[in-house]
């Protein structure tokens, strides 16, 4: 990319001021309020926001094994259309990246069809299986970290081991905390919700009884920890007084967990994920750990699946939601123009705090191959699924009217998605 982006806000040093972006060849030469100079090519945002490319640390890109659902190149071009110039994939798939064999084939998919950075996860376990340790040695310098992303791993030893390892590894352990014992068949939170309308429900214990097991673990060990998609305020509390006591432990929470809560359910597939969505005193506590610094990041737990798989109610359909093209206008409509966090926050919880635990460098740097994203933050619209590059279609945001669209997103000096800005020569 060359040229000068001119006329919008630049995150810079944590707030925004109106200067231009200076490019050539990809690499950001200068950010200033310089003029630009006769002969240059002009991108006019019109008092657009450019923020550092955003980053998600929990997708299922479903490639390879699961292509009907969603493939890297589908998934992402669904993360440029958002804004993200960099996704986490997490490894439940077929086959699951457990030794360097399987991690190959996904690798090769990467380097073939991604058009954003894709940072594989491998598995904590064989096959997730919880019983027998992946190829971790291996396996190391090639993920972002380990994880059984859609399984919760059972055994206590059998954590404290991955764990030890990681340590020794210097990797990070980022767990889906779902303690089997608890569940019960249950399928959506068991509230008032699930009583009212005859669910089998999950308890809030299925997932914070597992975290408090976790934390224990993380103290004794030492390891970098990170823990997935927190839903409920034990969870919150638990992490709150575990970073007091010094464990070195980060959390996630996602968009919906944020925004909706089992006040919001209607029968239908497109409000089942797991975790499910909680009560009314859940989300409120999660807006509180955000607020506070408790939890560190928002991750979309982007989860597609086909329009059969999700077809069959809150009963029957399979879990899990697709974010990462609505995520920013959710949570900026929702968060932002409400008053609950500035947008600044907003952008440090979505780029800077996942990049710094997980060691991803995103943005504009002088010197360096510019990564950002543009958004025109007075755009309004309803969301509409059919205009989603993702293969899901299911989202609890569908009809919602947001404010926020992405009009550009460049990874590594590379326009990967563009619409609605106007470019001339100065």
């Amino acid at each position: 990319m060359n040229g000068v982006l001119t006329g919008g806000y630049v995150y810079k040093n944590g707030t925004f001021v109106l200067e231009n972006v200076f490019l050539k060849d990809g690499i950001v030469v200068d950010i200033s309020p310089i003029s630009p100079k006769a002969g240059d090519v002009i991108f006019h945002l019109n008092h657009c926001f450019i923020f550092p490319g955003l980053i998600d640390v929990h997708v299922h890109l479903r490639e390879p094994g699961f292509s009907y659902k969603e493939t890297i190149k589908s998934g992402t071009m669904a993360a440029a259309h958002g804004g993200y110039t960099d996704v986490c994939a997490m490894p439940n798939l077929k086959p699951c990246p457990d030794t360097l064999e399987h991690l190959q084939e996904q690798l090769d998919l990467i380097r073939s069809s991604a058009v954003v950075r894709v940072h594989p996860y491998g598995t904590i376990t064989k096959g997730e299986n919880g019983t027998e340790l992946s190829d971790m040695d291996d396996l190391s310098d090639r993920v972002i970290a380990f994880s059984d992303d859609g399984r919760g791993v059972q055994d206590d030893a059998m954590m404290e081991q991955a764990m030890r390892k990681a340590v020794q590894l210097n990797k990070m352990i980022a767990a889906h905390c779902e303690d089997n014992s608890l569940l019960n068949g249950g399928y959506i939170h068991a509230g008032a919700y699930a009583k009212a309308h005859g669910h089998r429900g999950i308890c809030s214990a299925s997932e914070y009884k597992q975290i408090e097991r976790d934390l224990k673990l993380a103290a004794k060990t030492g390891v970098a920890y990170h823990v997935c998609h927190i839903s409920t305020k034990e969870s919150v509390e638990l992490i709150r007084q575990a970073k007091k006591a010094g464990v070195n432990v980060t959390c996630e929470t996602a968009p919906h967990y944020l925004t909706l809560c089992e006040d919001d359910l209607k029968e239908d597939g497109r409000f089942k994920m797991n975790p499910p969505l909680r009560s009314a005193k859940d989300k409120e506590a999660l807006l509180e750990g955000l607020c506070d610094g408790t939890i560190d990041m928002i991750a979309t737990d982007h989860a597609p699946h086909s329009k059969e798989e999700k077809a069959k109610g809150l009963k029957g359909s399979a879990m899990g939601i697709v974010g990462l093209e609505t995520a920013f206008p959710v949570l900026y409509t929702n968060l932002v123009k409400t008053g609950v966090l500035p947008l600044e926050k907003l952008v440090a919880l979505m780029s800077e705090q996942p990049g710094r635990r997980f060691g991803i460098e995103t943005g504009l740097q002088i010197g360096k191959p510019a990564n950002f994203t543009v958004y025109d933050c007075n755009e309004e619209y309803p969301i509409d699924p059919e205009q989603f590059f993702s293969k899901g279609k299911a989202t609890p945001f569908a009809g919602m009217t947001v404010s926020g669209a992405c009009v550009m997103t460049v990874v590594e000096g590379k326009t990967v998605w563009q619409r609605n800005i106007t470019e001339k020569s100065f």
